[in-house]
């Protein structure tokens, strides 16, 4: 079977690996993807953009992607497309006017919950198979609506949770995964970690596998007072607490069982528009999820202005770490179970 697959972002791939592992049929994908799951037609390193300015600067780059993309379709079983909503609504809409019976599964839809509601009708109009990660999503769609929930993968993909709260001096960083992002955090970041390291702790600093090393340079600069790691999942068990830039990391931590605080700087215009379209109380998706089960949040956020050094370690010491162990078990709880076996199950059918 052969499967166009669009998966952009840096997570979505992680997700896409854990569904490859579980296919049974003979599957050939074509299309978006990271490079170390088969020979993709375009590497995600070339997608890579943070914001609605950075967007608008790749517009045509990727309009003429979405040509590409559909004509690739033409030779494929089934479409696959994961998260990126910018990019792969308009890609779905494109491939249903060419080949109307071509079948189009969405895994890890777009948030219509928090902003654009009305994409909710275009998904239920383009797409055949709608697979929700969220148990909350269903919700918002049509009582008759063809979604259905198929669990979490990341409870696919941690093997691992803490059993009990970590006391060993091991403060964690992670800057994100675009460059914007990193810049703007890690010379924050640094300023806490020189001052945990006072205090006899232990700093680590994780980055993506699939950077390399003239993109850390360059993006980083001097990091050699980290002990730097590149597996998030054992790093994360083993640390006492975390230092997080907003994205799905904090999901990860939440599951894990590892205190953080959630921090998040965007460019100002991006952070004006945004939190002009999207209307939700908080970030972080534990967070989201508690506030759907009325439940006060998981972790503490702190945005724009608000990520300095002094909240950072005002957050890191007022933290109540027994709690948090709490109310990662119930996270655990609500999600149920992993998605990537039963999804596989949807494509090899």
């Amino acid at each position: 079977m052969k499967i166009l697959v669009s998966a952009l972002e840096t997570s979505s791939n992680i997700h896409l690996k854990a569904l490859k592992d579980e296919f049974y049929c003979e599957v050939e994908m074509i299309g978006i993807f990271d490079k170390s799951l088969g020979t993709p037609n375009y590497d995600i390193s070339e997608m890579a953009v943070m914001g609605f300015v950075d967007v608008l600067k790749k517009i045509p780059f990727f309009l003429k992607l979405k040509n590409e993309m559909v004509k690739l379709a033409k030779d494929a079983d089934k479409v696959l497309l994961m998260d990126n909503s910018g990019f792969n609504l308009p890609l779905a809409k494109a491939i249903k006017k060419a080949y109307p019976n071509k079948e189009i599964i969405y895994y890890i839809l777009p948030q219509a919950w928090a902003w654009k509601k009305g994409r909710i009708k275009v998904i239920e109009n383009v797409v055949d198979k709608i697979c929700s990660i969220l148990p909350f999503e269903k919700e918002y769609y049509p009582k008759d609506s063809k979604i259905q929930y198929v669990g979490h993968p990341l409870l696919d993909e941690i093997k691992t949770v803490k059993s009990g709260i970590t006391k060993n001096n091991k403060i964690v960083f992670m800057a994100g995964s675009r460059r914007g992002e990193i810049t703007k955090l890690i010379p924050i970041y640094k300023e806490v970690a020189t001052i945990l390291q006072s205090e006899n702790k232990e700093v680590f600093l994780i980055i993506p596998k699939h950077f390399s090393d003239k993109f850390i340079e360059d993006t980083y600069g001097d990091i050699s007072m980290f002990n730097i790691q590149k597996d998030t999942y054992s790093t994360l068990l083993d640390a006492e607490f975390a230092f997080i830039c907003s994205g799905t990391a904090t999901l990860e931590a939440s599951l894990i069982g590892t205190p953080f605080i959630l921090t998040f700087i965007a460019k100002p215009l991006d952070y004006f528009i945004g939190s002009r379209l999207v209307k939700l109380e908080f970030v972080g998706l534990a967070n989201i999820f508690f506030s759907h089960l009325g439940l006060k949040p998981l972790h503490k956020e702190l945005l724009q202005e608000e990520v300095n050094v002094e909240n950072l370690l005002k957050g890191y010491n007022s933290t109540n770490r027994e709690l948090f162990l709490e109310n990662s078990i119930k996270l655990r709880d609500y999600l149920k179970s992993g998605s990537s076996k039963n999804m596989a199950k949807i494509v090899c059918n």
